[in-house]
């Protein structure tokens, strides 16, 4: 079975899945593009001989659209998953699941009314080799209860449209997101606490950033995020346990040795780092619809989470306090859903 795809927004993100779901997976076709801008959806149409719709409404109640992706503007992501929801149609939709814990909310309680996972949200660490190869161990024990862990997300540099607000919001979220996966836990607080700051920066923004987790299970959780740290794209992540440490290996490079210098390449952008766990995201999410499955990546009770926390992590810096996450009950309907 051909999975027809209806893509919302086609921005960069955007066009980047419709080549991605047109060239690398198996069993999709992009049948319908919307965006605000007109020219914009009907280039990235064209592309693929996709049919352009007026409006995200439109394309979710196409006949030739049986799942839908959203890469559109954040604060629309609650307006279009609920109404592929109302529609029973499965939907994708990139980070954030909803702008507010209220919107998820609503978008939970929408699906379990349906009865069935149609809800996807696009944390495409999880499908990261690296990352993977860490769940194993310490879900296995080797390393025994994990009681720290140590991360670090550091970019080269960003926009100047990036707001400090969009390290936790946009940035840290990722790691959110994946050490609760990897932890099998939930955080109950955050707190942020802020360095010298780089000269290497716009006016407005404050870099770098060191955010301070617990979780239920009391593992502390220590997160830089510095996005102006000029030397490249920079991942790093590892769990402490009681009986040893686990390590988020670099990405492969070459060892390269010339005239009185050792050196490996050091990546620039998350584009090269985590390409293809975008493409694994995508393969198992086409698959389990191909077949008629409910997808087991990231769900919306994922995305409530990260929201959460991520809101709780903004608050926590601009008040200077360690702030409770204050995270409703898990429901049972997504105790063992999300298995990605």
């Amino acid at each position: 079975m051909t999975v027809r795809v209806g893509v919302i927004g086609a921005g960069w993100i955007g066009q980047d899945h419709i080549r991605r779901l047109t060239e690398t997976v198996t069993g999709a076709q992009v049948t319908a593009v919307t965006d605000i801008d007109a020219a914009r959806s009907q280039e990235a149409a064209a592309q693929v001989g996709a049919e352009v719709f007026a409006d995200g409404g439109e394309l979710i109640a196409a006949d030739d659209v049986d799942a839908v992706l959203v890469t559109s503007w954040g604060p629309t992501h609650a307006e279009h998953v609920l109404s592929a929801i109302a529609s029973g149609k499965p939907v994708f939709c990139e980070k954030p699941l909803a702008t507010t814990a209220e919107d998820c909310l609503k978008i939970m309680e929408a699906e379990m009314a349906h009865g069935r996972r149609l809800v996807q949200v696009g944390f495409m660490r999880r499908y990261d080799a690296g990352y993977r190869q860490m769940k194993q161990v310490i879900s296995s024990g080797r390393i025994g209860e994990p009681l720290m862990v140590h991360c670090a997300h550091r970019n080269p540099s960003v926009p100047e449209s990036y707001t400090t607000d969009m390290a936790a919001l946009d940035t840290a979220v990722h790691e959110i997101d994946v050490l609760r996966w990897l932890l099998d836990d939930e955080i109950v607080s955050a707190q942020v606490v802020l360095p010298r700051a780089t000269s290497k920066r716009y006016e407005h923004l404050r870099d770098p950033q060191i955010m301070l987790y617990e979780t239920v299970k009391g593992i502390r959780i220590d997160l830089e995020v510095f996005v102006n740290c000029q030397y490249g794209y920079d991942i790093q992540c590892e769990t402490v346990g009681e009986h040893g440490l686990v390590r988020l290996p670099d990405p492969a490079a070459v060892d390269v040795r010339t005239t009185g210098q050792r050196s490996t390449e050091v990546l620039t952008d998350w584009v090269g780092r985590f390409v293809h766990a975008f493409d694994t995201e995508f393969r198992e999410w086409i698959a389990n619809l191909a077949t008629g499955n409910e997808p087991t990546g990231p769900s919306a009770w994922d995305g409530y989470a990260a929201t959460v926390v991520s809101n709780a992590t903004v608050e926590a810096r601009k008040s200077g306090r360690i702030v409770l996450t204050d995270m409703k009950p898990r429901p049972a309907f997504y105790a063992t859903r999300d298995i990605a």
